[in-house]
């Protein structure tokens, strides 16, 4: 089986030095170019697997430009374009290009790698995703986005992950508190032991502490025969434990107990049992708040409460989304065998100024709904479900937003790129707020250069 051939272009040496030397150990041939032109030459030539284009300091338009040329000649060959400075415009471009993946610098191997195997998936074999041991740890669990606030997690994460205490992630929803388990876990140690996820809401009170502990035969009627727990199934590994504020103030007694002595006893069991593993927990809700009223253990909060990662919602982190997308658009190309291009720039400019409550698990599942049936190469707004169309016409926007909206239009003199930069939302969403408030100013209605308030209350 040949050897998948990735064409790189960057004008830096010592970039292309590491690229050829980080992706020939791992197998890849590597074809290394300087300029466009001779870049340009090479991929007709040479027709690579793959090709990464890096923008050197703040040229990233013109890395845009030769990505889109690379799509034109070859609309199947995946293109990663790796960028000095990231900005939601730049996002929305490399999308539009038909960029497949959008890195930041600096260069993250274990992110490209990972990005790189995903899509040579089916040149491959198996993808990262259904065999992690295969790539570096963790490669195939991508915590996917490219924002200041993002990075600094994922930094922090490895970090974390490298020591052996316990971590506490926070955050909404459908933010991906499941998946920074799987990441602390692959990053660590205990990679090769077992990672046992516990979702603390979905067990009944009554049963989740023989599913915890374990039980011996004869411990309760019906217990024919004797059962570990999962505790102790995942010894040497991790424990992750979803929603601990559901536990019953009993159960996180017993927790609380694991934690200080490493043991735990079984239902109708006699000796105690020494564990080894880690604890990761997770919870949606204000834990602080939880203390104070009484429903959550203080002791068992801070045993928990080592290392704190809060992940923000979906709309904290626009400049995500379209990364975010195009991640899922191609999961769901590959799987349903289509060859969906991307957007249009309606559809694009709706979902960036979307609130998404359900933050990614939401738009991974809007995803997923397109392609039930989908008619065309690129998502039209009459492709979007019958219900999110009703949703975003029906949108009520947050409390205080008609007042965010004209605090940042006055600070800005009406300049509503600034505003809309100021808001963090595009240019489009920023139009349709102020035309459902009528927000108007003077020189809007009369010429003039004086703002006024608006004129609907």
């Amino acid at each position: 089986m040949r050897r998948p051939v990735i064409l790189t272009l960057t004008g830096e040496k010592n970039l292309s030095q590491e690229l050829r030397e980080h992706l020939a150990q791992q197998g890849f041939e590597v074809i290394v170019s300087f300029r466009d032109t001779e870049a340009l030459y090479l991929f007709k030539e040479t027709k690579p697997d793959l090709a990464i284009i890096s923008s050197y300091r703040d040229d990233s338009w013109e890395a845009l430009e030769v990505a889109r040329w690379l799509r034109q000649q070859s609309p199947t060959t995946p293109v990663i374009l790796i960028v000095q400075e990231s900005s939601e415009a730049k996002a929305i471009a490399a999308l539009k290009a038909g960029v497949n993946d959008y890195l930041k610098r600096p260069v993250s191997y274990t992110e490209l790698l990972a990005s790189i195997r995903r899509h040579l998936s089916g040149f491959l074999g198996k993808a990262p995703e259904d065999n992690p041991a295969s790539t570096e740890p963790g490669a195939g669990l991508d915590l996917l986005g490219e924002t200041p606030g993002m990075r600094k997690i994922k930094e922090y994460l490895v970090r974390a992950a490298a020591t052996d205490c316990n971590v506490l992630i926070t955050g909404e929803t459908g933010t991906g508190k499941e998946r920074v388990a799987g990441l602390i876990h692959w990053h660590s140690s205990r990679r090769d032991k077992p990672l046992i996820c516990i979702n603390c809401a979905a067990l009944p009170e009554n049963l989740l502490e023989s599913e915890l502990f374990g039980y011996e035969r004869g411990a309760f009627t019906g217990a024919s025969w004797s059962y570990p727990g999962k505790l102790r199934l995942a010894e040497g590994g991790t424990v992750f434990l979803d929603e601990i504020y559901e536990m019953s103030s009993y159960t996180q007694a017993k927790i609380l107990r694991v934690l200080d002595n490493r043991e735990i006893y079984s239902l109708g069991g006699k000796k105690q049992i020494p564990l080894n593993i880690r604890f990761v927990a997770a919870s949606n809700q204000d834990l602080e708040g939880a203390v104070k009223q009484g429903t959550l253990r203080k002791d068992l909060f801070y045993r928990l409460n080592v290392a704190r990662v809060h992940l923000p919602p979906l709309r904290e982190r626009r400049a995500d989304i379209p990364l975010l997308l195009h991640h899922y658009l191609q999961e769901m190309n590959r799987r349903y065998d289509r060859q969906v291009e991307g957007f249009t720039e309606e559809v694009m400019e709706l979902l960036l100024g979307y609130y998404w409550p359900g933050n990614i698990r939401e738009l991974k599942n809007l995803m997923e709904a397109l392609f039930i049936n989908l008619p065309s190469r690129r998502v039209s707004f009459a492709n979007l479900p019958e219900s999110f169309q009703l949703l975003q016409e029906n949108l009520e926007l947050p409390q205080g937003e008609r007042e965010k909206l004209l605090t940042a239009l006055l600070a800005t003199n009406w300049n509503k790129s600034q505003a809309a930069e100021k808001l963090k939302m595009s240019r489009m969403t920023l139009y349709r707020k102020i035309e459902k408030y009528e927000i108007y100013s003077s020189r809007e209605v009369t010429g003039h250069n004086q703002v006024t308030h608006c004129n609907k209350v």
